[in-house]
């Protein structure tokens, strides 16, 4: 059996963060090691407890999620990272997707969703919430578009990779292995000249190469 993946949880909302371990510790494969109330304690906390994903409040005191992200980042790129925030989009989104964090994610997300995006994360994928796609598609349409040259193939793995399915669940739809799938995925994010899965997913909002159809 797997080990299950090591879970920390940052925010300065108690509640918050018994709501969340208690949601996640009811999935077999998700551990919660431990929990922290700002970003300044979840590096700490990060540092002692080497956790594999922390899922970390965009707003706090002492220092915000932003900070704590961009800082882990640099001292710990292993460590995934799954932002939390409220209702409201910040415009912080932006140099976070920039700077690579994995997942972006609204409080308000049912809990199956969650853990989606926690293994989607885990796996070297990117989860952005609809709204916040949104928001920074909005905010690429003012920039200046490049040309890109995609196969067929490519295009029918870009549209299936602005669904929420894992590059395994695509290969299953594209009847081939999760290897190709993940070459395919390769290929299209140097040649769009993209970080991730995500930003490559924006660029061809954009640019007009895909529609989000499938689910």
């Amino acid at each position: 059996m797997p080990e299950p993946i090591r879970i920390l949880i940052v925010d300065d909302h108690a509640v918050v963060r018994k709501g969340l371990a208690m949601v996640l510790r009811l999935e077999a494969d998700l551990e919660v090691v431990g929990e922290a109330e700002n970003g300044r304690v979840g590096l700490e906390t990060a540092k002692r407890l080497q956790p594999d994903i922390i899922l970390v409040d965009l707003i706090m005191p002492e220092m915000d999620g932003q900070e704590m992200a961009l800082a882990l980042r640099k001292s710990n790129p292993r460590i995934k990272v799954v932002m939390l925030t409220g209702t409201e989009v910040d415009d912080r989104v932006f140099d976070l997707v920039a700077a690579g964090i994995e997942g972006y994610v609204l409080k308000n997300i049912e809990p199956a969703e969650l853990v989606r995006a926690i293994h989607a994360v885990i796996h070297g994928e990117a989860y952005l919430h609809p709204n916040v796609m949104k928001k920074v598609l909005a905010r690429m349409q003012t920039q200046p578009a490049r040309p890109v040259s995609l196969t067929p193939r490519e295009h029918e793995v870009l549209e299936w990779m602005a669904t929420s399915n894992t590059y395994r669940q695509i290969a299953m739809q594209l009847s081939v292995s999760e290897e190709t799938i993940r070459s395919h995925a390769k290929n299209i994010l140097e040649k769009m000249k993209q970080p991730n899965r995500a930003q490559a997913v924006l660029a061809a909002l954009r640019l007009g190469l895909i529609e989000i159809q499938k689910t």
